[in-house]
């Protein structure tokens, strides 16, 4: 799966010669903000944070049950008919579930949805043998190729997203 990885460079040395001499707590506030930073970027032996998924209100994308040729079908994803029977049988006329408010952007089921419709680790293990340590970049990965296929490349569905998740990466 692709991802965007944004790496800083910067001569260290030469910005410290440069900066004016600031407080002891302004400088440990710094350094840990530094810190906090360099944590989220990838190379010079500093590990890249996981994203940490988690769903945006509004979206909706994953509603659209009836996809298109660029996700699998239903049996495709499902080992038990029934589990086929049941998605078809959420399917409206338009492709969207039938429990989708539109004007709200929400489910009308959200508690009490069907099991494939969670976005959590145990469906991702069992659905499609993705184990707890891939959940988050499989979720988050899913949900941005779901928005790009419903919404748009350029949609603010997208855009949201991935504020949300840069604004919380896993720890």
């Amino acid at each position: 799966m692709p991802h965007v990885i944004a790496l800083l460079s910067c001569n260290m040395v030469s910005f410290a010669a440069q900066r004016p001499q600031r407080s002891k707590a302004k400088k440990m506030k710094q350094v840990r903000t530094k810190e906090k930073q360099s944590s989220r970027n990838a190379g010079f032996g500093i590990e890249k944070k996981e994203p940490l998924w988690r769903c945006v209100e509004g979206c909706g994308a994953c509603c659209k049950l009836d996809k298109g040729p660029a996700f699998p079908t239903p049996e495709e994803i499902f080992d038990n008919p029934e589990d086929v029977k049941l998605y078809r049988s959420l399917i409206g006329p338009d492709g969207w579930c039938i429990n989708y408010e539109k004007n709200t952007r929400k489910c009308s089921v959200y508690p009490e949805r069907p099991y494939f419709c969670r976005v959590e680790a145990g469906v991702f293990e069992s659905l499609y043998g993705i184990g707890k340590k891939k959940f988050n970049q499989a979720a988050c990965s899913c949900c941005r190729d779901t928005i790009k296929e419903v919404y748009g490349t350029h949609s603010e569905e997208l855009a949201n997203f991935n504020r949300s998740i840069r604004s919380c990466d896993a720890t």
